[in-house]
């Protein structure tokens, strides 16, 4: 019981002056409870730092082989004097041609064996964010209002959603498409290929243009949009528009949620590890009209209040000749996936309300499920990117904690990830899900900036979330050489899934990018 205590947190609400009955003119007030992100910090599983370090030592032959060497080596040399061992060096002429060519054998098979299984560099060469045009800009209140004439809702629904709203860290610069606030049936095939066209075709307009790269010139080409799949996919819809060529690798991911955007990265760079001297195209998105809930269900009224228009567009290269123009390179992808528990499962998920109208319906336990998938996440991660000291303690205090069967008054040592972490762009879903983030990663406002501004100007734009963060980086010129990024993402599964990426050097302000016109305005105090 009390563990399930720890979970829950209160709320006091003003829900306004008593219209009618004993309390009339009274100000009433209700209690709240909600279930909060869990400490996950202070409940560290063993089994997600044994498959950090799994990950750390996939190259364990050469950790086990190289100090083998060193120690025959040592002593075969070390046996020699200073006079000896230059006898037998330069003076002696007679060598063994058996010995020769056996020792000139094992040096060529390691060095083939080594830059064989060397994996290939995956270089950021840029990226793409698409801003609307001014004309789909809605503030909170518009919002309301285009709902109220819309005639899809009642009072009681859009009461709903102007709470959701008023507490949510959304500013009122956010995008909608015209079609969601008409009082027809925006949910359509048509509604949605327009809005895919307006901002793919726009995010890739941009790329290309800040690349300098032909269409043509893409080997690879990865598409990710949870709930809008349209046949043709989305991916044939861009081939067919840029003409690209008949061999592109070409893959259309669904259904998958906000963390797609790194499932994309990930298949992406697989696809760049198979295909030397390519280019890799990711374009994440997400699209809110034939998404849009027009019902009373208030679970799936709550997807209406957050997600808004947004697309990225990444250009992925594992060409050398790219070393010296790219912005950054990627180091690590950690993904983990937590559909095997049912509550995880349906934390997310996509049905039909008791009238038959489509929607995403936000479970209670998602906060919960959330924590459990990011400790996870975050364990596994820990053992690739802290420093050496960090991982020693950490390690060693958890080893003790589980020996001793986790008793009382042993806590685990929490790792510092500023440590291994300059920038982190943390997947904007809500302001209460940054806030407890905030709280259990022990991050800085300096820290939660990006991620808070993204969800004030841009509001949630799902899998393209984090590239709107980076984008804001850069605006603001804070990203400089060796400067380490982490980007985590989760969404519907429940999965939660990291990329981290290393600057390549000091990223100057570029002439294209969606906060120039308001960056003077950012960041904002909410």
């Amino acid at each position: 019981m009390a563990g399930e205590q720890s979970l829950l947190s209160t709320e006091i609400v003003n829900r306004g002056i008593e219209a009618t009955g004993p309390d009339a003119g009274s100000q009433t007030f209700s209690v709240r409870v909600r279930r909060r992100l869990p400490d996950f910090l202070q409940s560290v599983n063993l089994k997600y730092v044994k498959l950090g370090y799994h990950y750390l030592i996939n190259h364990g032959i050469y950790l086990a082989t190289i100090p083998l060497l060193l120690v025959v080596f040592s002593a075969e040399v070390g046996s020699l004097s200073r006079e000896e061992l230059w006898t037998k060096l330069w003076d002696e002429k007679s060598y063994e041609l058996a010995t020769v060519l056996a020792a000139f054998s094992v040096l060529v098979f390691t060095a083939c064996v080594y830059f064989i299984s060397r994996p290939l560099p995956v270089y950021l060469v840029d990226f793409a964010c698409y801003r609307p045009p001014d004309e789909l800009k809605v503030s909170k209140t518009e919002f309301i209002e285009h709902a109220r004439k819309s005639g899809k809702f009642d009072e009681a629904s859009l009461e709903f959603q102007s709470q959701l709203l008023k507490f949510s860290g959304i500013g009122d610069e956010t995008y909608i498409p015209k079609a969601i606030m008409s009082s027809e049936n925006c949910a359509t095939m048509k509604e949605g290929r327009a809005e895919a066209a307006m901002v793919i075709f726009g995010a890739l307009d941009e790329l290309f243009e800040k690349c300098r790269i032909r269409p043509k010139d893409v080997g690879v080409l990865v598409v990710n949009c949870s709930l809008f799949n349209p046949t043709p996919s989305l991916s044939a819809m861009i081939i067919n528009h840029y003409k690209m060529r008949g061999n592109i690798l070409s893959f259309n991911l669904g259904g998958m949620g906000c963390s797609a955007g790194i499932i994309a990265l990930d298949l992406a760079q697989d696809m760049l590890q198979a295909n030397s001297n390519n280019y890799a195209v990711v374009v994440s998105t997400e699209m809110i009209t034939f998404s849009w809930y027009q019902g009373r269900n208030r679970s799936m009224l709550i997807p209406n209040c957050f997600f808004r228009m947004g697309c990225s567009a990444v250009l992925l290269s594992n060409r050398r000749r790219d070393f010296h123009r790219a912005k950054y390179r990627l180091e690590h992808i950690v993904r983990t996936h937590k559909g095997s528990d049912s509550r995880s499962f349906r934390a997310v998920y996509q049905e039909e309300d008791e009238q038959r109208i489509k929607g995403l319906a936000i479970s209670r336990d998602l906060m919960e499920v959330g924590g459990h998938a990011l400790k996870a996440n975050i364990t596994t991660m820990g053992p690739l990117v802290l420093p050496f000291s960090e991982q020693l303690i950490f390690f060693a205090t958890l080893i003790g904690r589980h020996l001793s069967g986790g008793k009382e008054g042993s806590k685990p040592y929490i790792p510092d990830y500023k440590l291994a972490f300059e920038h982190f762009c943390v997947h904007a879903a809500s302001k209460n899900v940054l806030d407890e983030l905030q709280k259990n990663l022990e991050l800085s406002d300096n820290n939660m900036e990006a991620s808070r501004m993204a969800l004030h100007r841009f509001g949630n734009t799902s899998s393209s979330s984090i590239w709107y963060q980076l984008a804001y980086l850069e605006a603001k010129e804070k990203v400089c050489r060796g400067d380490r990024i982490w980007q985590i993402a989760f969404g519907s599964g429940f999965k939660c899934n990291s990329a981290v990426w290393r600057s390549m050097g000091r990223v100057k302000r570029p002439s294209r990018n969606p906060w120039l016109h308001c960056l003077d305005h950012y960041p904002v105090t909410l």
